[in-house]
């Protein structure tokens, strides 16, 4: 857990505390039916989103992408932040199409939902085009980052990956997380 979102916790906590201790007294002899429900605002520990975010509607194969990627962070023992960091990577590299060898309109050998080459050492074309080998390629590069788990979305995966455009995996972090949300305990 990062220091600032321990910090704000423990400020809520100690809110809470005293909140009970001055007005437990005053509280005990209130009539619950006047009671009115408090709103009660907590940081989240997920950065927020860098820049203007994108957003692409999901098929049926790429949801099944989403879900490999997902289970290979699972059994990697990876929190939930690196399957963002790699849904959103993927989502910049192919749109989470797992997408072969593409003639003329290939980026050099790049195959996959990564747009791994095999000339560059990640694997074979037979691997690569593995969601769940290429998943675990990219979260061994990930975890050899230090401070990966802290860094924004975008650093993180271009310290990985090396790409023309390193900024550009920024604009897939809400859709990548909202999908981890909803994918990650299904």
């Amino acid at each position: 857990m990062n220091t600032i979102f321990r910090k704000s916790m423990l400020s809520v906590a100690g809110l809470a505390f005293a909140g009970g201790v001055f007005a437990g007294p005053i509280a005990a002899h209130a009539n619950p039916a006047d009671a009115t429900p408090v709103a009660v605002a907590v940081q989240s520990a997920a950065p927020k989103p860098q820049g203007e975010q994108s957003h692409i509607s999901l098929n049926d194969e790429q949801t099944a992408n989403v879900k490999a990627i997902i289970a290979a962070t699972k059994k990697a023992g990876l929190p939930e932040r690196a399957a963002v960091i790699s849904i959103a990577t993927s989502l910049q590299e192919s749109k989470l199409e797992n997408l072969g060898h593409l003639g003329d309109s290939n980026d050099h050998d790049s195959l996959g939902l990564f747009q791994q080459r095999p000339s560059s050492g990640w694997g074979t074309p037979e691997q690569i085009t593995d969601p769940e080998y290429s998943t675990t390629a990219f979260l061994k590069g990930l975890k050899q980052v230090d401070g990966w788990q802290d860094m924004p979305l975008t650093e993180a995966a271009q310290t990985v990956q090396v790409s023309a455009y390193p900024d550009a995996y920024a604009q897939w972090e809400q859709q990548a997380t909202d999908l981890v949300a909803q994918h990650w305990n299904s």
